[in-house]
């Protein structure tokens, strides 16, 4: 039988005041087609370690992260839990046409989803090509990061992994900020050090340590266990072991 779960609370909030409007998949709607999804969205909220979805079970809404942070989850035969991916905002959540989760999913901080059913929103993909041509662009921007992923948990050192799950995160707040441009980023890690160490294939004294030690050299300042200043986004960058020159919009 399907595990039952804390009803989520409902919410509203105005299209043209979301914070992810121009990052999500209805970033390249026009005013016509902004208007249908209106008719057809709906909010939830969820807490902190509330539970969104149960992998192999009916889910049927899909829908985008607007704020927080949620964890996605695959048990295996042995029940051994791995931590396969994160939902920041403006990740996109189910797969139209798929009727049970894949994955665990998990809100790790209070979060607000931007929903639609899945019919309503198959109906959409036909009829609206902005909608459906962005969401082939995040399909495909998620593979190119779960292959970016294989290389960081296979090649890279304990502080070259630190260094790039912080920058993936401060990316994120970078381009939902209006002045992005800003080498000074400031954001409160969604994660617990134990989930860090599940999702990057580390020991827990290791992530502790690589984060002190990021934090001796001064490449981050950390306030409590969670709040994070990058003051040069640039040296965060050189220490992920990439190629790319780190900017900001690379």
């Amino acid at each position: 039988m399907p595990r039952t779960m804390s009803a989520p609370r409902l919410t509203q909030q105005d299209c043209s005041n979301c914070p992810i409007r121009h990052s999500a998949v209805c970033a390249r709607c026009e005013a016509d087609e902004l208007e249908r999804l209106e008719s057809v969205k709906y909010y939830r909220s969820y807490k902190a370690g509330q539970q969104i979805a149960w992998a192999g079970e009916p889910l049927d809404f899909v829908g985008s992260v607007v704020e927080g942070v949620a964890t996605l989850t695959q048990t295996m035969e042995d029940g051994r839990r791995q931590m396969v991916g994160l939902l920041l905002p403006s990740d996109f959540l189910g797969r139209p046409n798929r009727a049970k989760a894949t994955y665990d999913v998990v809100a790790t901080t209070d979060l607000v989803l931007c929903c639609f059913r899945q019919k309503p929103f198959q109906e959409l993909l036909l009829d609206t090509p902005h909608i459906s041509q962005r969401l082939l662009e995040m399909t495909l921007d998620e593979l190119d990061a779960a292959r970016e992923w294989m290389i960081l948990l296979g090649r890279k050192t304990a502080r070259e992994k630190i260094a790039s799950l912080l920058s993936i995160i401060a990316r994120r707040d970078a381009s939902l900020r209006e002045n992005p441009a800003e080498q000074t980023v400031v954001f409160d890690l969604p994660l617990t050090r134990e989930a860090m160490a599940d999702y990057l294939g580390l020991t827990l004294e290791t992530v502790s340590r690589q984060i002190s030690a990021l934090r001796r050299d001064k490449v981050i300042v950390l306030e409590g266990k969670r709040h994070v200043t990058v003051p040069d986004f640039d040296l965060l960058m050189s220490e992920t072991g990439d190629d790319s020159d780190g900017g900001i919009f690379g």
